[in-house]
């Protein structure tokens, strides 16, 4: 699994890719075969980066016409339809033109999340907007949320067939 954060932190609210990326290091550190990566303000280099997993999370800034700090989550096609509508990603062109290579040579991760929060700024300054900066926790524990439901899913707990059946009454 691959969690790519996106930014430039000397631009305020431009870096909340990277603030969140270091966030889910300290935070959440533990899932197994996980790899962070910071992807600064995008470059073609992280294609084969991107080619090279089945799950890929992407946290960015983003534009959704929402009061700062507003959080957002985009899964599989949800992701594709939402970066190709209109810009609504601060790095938008870049991330699309990384998705088109990965599906053009047919290695587009099946699994693929963009989790994003409203932009207020992008002015000088090494720390994000306090609107910002308070939910960067919340979506921290929004990307945690998707790696763990991607971890269940590659790693099903095992139940013994004599277990007992569970029955909800109503």
């Amino acid at each position: 699994m691959l969690v790519l954060g996106i930014g430039n932190s000397l631009l305020q609210d431009e870096g909340i890719g990277i603030h969140l990326l270091h966030f889910m290091q300290k935070h959440f550190s533990a899932f197994p075969d996980v790899t962070y990566l910071d992807g600064g303000t995008l470059s073609f280099t992280l294609a084969s980066e991107i080619e090279e997993h089945d799950h890929l999370l992407v946290l960015d800034a983003v534009e959704l016409h929402a009061k700062p700090g507003t959080l957002c989550c985009y899964e599989n096609e949800a992701m594709d339809h939402f970066l190709g509508t209109a810009k609504r990603s601060a790095h938008e062109v870049g991330l699309l033109d990384l998705m088109d290579i990965a599906r053009l040579t047919g290695h587009l991760p099946p699994h693929r999340a963009l989790v994003g929060i409203q932009y207020q700024t992008f002015g000088w300054g090494e720390q994000p907007t306090l609107r910002v900066k308070h939910n960067i926790p919340l979506a921290g524990r929004l990307a945690a949320n998707i790696l763990q439901k991607w971890e269940f899913a590659a790693h099903p707990p095992c139940i013994p067939h004599h277990a007992p059946k569970l029955e909800i009454v109503s």
